[in-house]
């Protein structure tokens, strides 16, 4: 009995040491995976609650990890997320993480949670970000971070390779020299000092004048820069050509897809700082000014559409195919304005070009109607059976359409050419247009030749 007490003891004991074993394995794994693969992370993270993602950030492996992948959360979650861990944990995360990145979480909170949060820094880190959030939020002193790796010009390449292996940064790209008075003297590439003896000093490898932004600068010059002068990294000077900061490269390519993005939201009247997952009062305060006036513009329309309620009364036919004419000739038009955002958007056009766009937009228009004009007079005519009208749909079609292709490629230019940004709210007053336009080429050409219609 007792021998048999002892072997269930053992294999007991066997069982338990196997669990454990493979319990050790499972947050092996569960590290490496946090270590290697953040972005997978926190994807899965962003559909979580935040008291979820506070207790797998408290067990990551490592500060570093947590920090990762704090980084690539959203950054309203990420916020959410802080409040929520204790403050050791978030000094440490903080301290490590993208001072740029860093900033963008912090400054989504409230004033009193933002300076909660900075609270709980070290005096450095927290000047750091109060720097950065003292900036306007699209501008190069918002996206650059305050990191500088900077030399004096006599610093030889020797002593540059031995202080940047302890840099914590790794998107170098190129190293900046700084004369006495911190202003910025030149750049020398990686490249460069890669190859150069070692006793060389770094005045002796500059190449041109270094590109630079202003702080101020806004977002679209930053993007502008980047596409001028292809660079990897950024660096960012005030008034007085110090340099007080860089753009690294991955912060620039953000940059390049935000600028590139936020027209999609401004030609609808959304403004350039509400985000998926802004607060519902914000998103109201930015889209119902816009809503408001896109509603007295549709009442332009009705205005127009009354004008001619005698003939809509005398052939209701009419009523059904206003759409079909308004429709098309609003795809047209917002054809044309796409094309053209992007061609200023890519500074493939000026405000100069205007004859050569418009013209280009009125023979595609003219083209397309007619394409379009017989389909749907063809279509009319075996519905009605009216000869008239669908000869008076055809020609609405193409007069419409070529006054909306025209009017797609005007807005933008003209808002350019008066120093707005062209993509703010074109679509509103680009559908205004093909709207007016489309009901009184329809309605017009059936009231003058009401006599086909018959």
């Amino acid at each position: 009995m007792a021998e048999a007490t002892d072997t269930i003891h053992r294999v007991a004991a066997r069982v338990l040491t196997l669990e454990d074993l493979e319990l050790e394995t499972l947050r092996a794994l569960n590290s490496e995976y946090l270590r290697h693969h953040p972005e997978e992370v926190a994807a899965f993270l962003n559909e979580r609650s935040p008291e979820d993602t506070a207790l797998l950030l408290a067990r990551a492996p490592t500060p570093t990890a947590a920090a990762q992948i704090l980084e690539r959360l959203n950054p309203r979650v990420a916020a959410d997320v802080l409040s929520l861990l204790d403050d050791v944990l978030v000094r440490a995360m903080l301290a490590v993480t993208n001072p740029v990145r860093a900033a963008q979480i912090i400054g989504g909170l409230d004033p009193i949670g933002r300076e909660g949060q900075l609270t709980r820094l070290d005096e450095r880190a927290a000047e750091q970000i109060r720097e950065l959030l003292a900036y306007p939020a699209d501008s190069a002193g918002a996206l650059m971070d305050p990191r500088i790796s900077a030399f004096g010009p006599d610093t030889t390449v020797e002593e540059a390779l031995r202080k940047m292996r302890t840099f914590k940064e790794k998107e170098l790209g190129s190293i900046y020299l700084m004369d006495r008075e911190g202003r910025l003297a030149g750049a020398v590439p990686l490249g460069e000092i890669a190859t150069a003896e070692p006793e060389t000093p770094l005045r002796d490898l500059i190449r041109g004048e270094p590109v630079s932004v202003f702080v101020n600068a806004s977002r679209e010059e930053v993007v502008k820069a980047l596409d001028e002068r292809r660079v990897a990294t950024l660096p960012v000077v005030d008034a007085e050509s110090k340099l007080v900061g860089v753009i690294r490269y991955r912060t620039l390519v953000a940059a390049a897809e935000a600028e590139a993005t936020v027209g999609l939201q401004t030609m609808v009247g959304v403004g350039k700082e509400e985000r998926a997952l802004s607060r519902v009062r914000f998103a109201v305060r930015q889209r119902l000014p816009w809503l408001e006036i896109n509603l007295a513009t549709a009442f332009a329309a009705a205005f127009v559409v009354g004008l001619f309620e005698g003939t809509i009364a005398q052939f209701t036919a009419l009523a059904v195919l206003m759409p079909v004419v308004a429709g098309q000739s609003g795809n047209s038009g917002m054809q044309a304005l796409a094309v053209t955002m992007r061609g200023l958007a890519l500074r493939e056009v000026r405000p100069t070009h205007w004859p050569r766009l418009i013209w280009k937009e009125a023979g595609t228009g003219i083209i397309n109607g007619f394409g379009c004009a017989v389909v749907t007079a063809l279509a009319v005519y075996l519905w009605s059976h009216s000869a008239g009208l669908a000869f008076v749909i055809g020609l609405a079609m193409v007069i419409s359409m070529s006054l909306a292709g025209m009017a797609g490629a005007a807005v933008p230019l003209v808002l350019k050419a008066l120093g707005q940004d062209p993509a703010q709210s074109s679509s509103i007053v680009l559908t205004t247009i093909t709207d007016i336009s489309g009901f009184m080429s329809f309605l017009g050409l059936a009231t003058i030749f009401s006599s086909l219609l018959t």
